[in-house]
């Protein structure tokens, strides 16, 4: 049980203390930067999956 106790006890001192939490704005830049990146890749994922589509369609339609 004194494991747990210390573990606990280093823990949020790890947190308090030895980690440097980013600031507000830099919070705000990496959530823009991550919306965008998803944007595009949900762009690109579309784009491939309707491409793909139309394909199969072009070639059943052949059969």
């Amino acid at each position: 049980m004194a494991k747990i106790g210390t573990y606990i006890k280093e823990s949020t001192d790890e947190l308090l203390n030895k980690v440097s939490w980013p600031t507000w704005p830099e919070l705000q830049s990496s959530a823009v930067i991550v919306l965008v990146a998803s944007v595009i890749f949900a762009v690109i994922i579309y784009l491939m999956d309707t491409s793909f589509s139309n394909l199969m369609k072009f070639i059943y339609g052949l059969f």
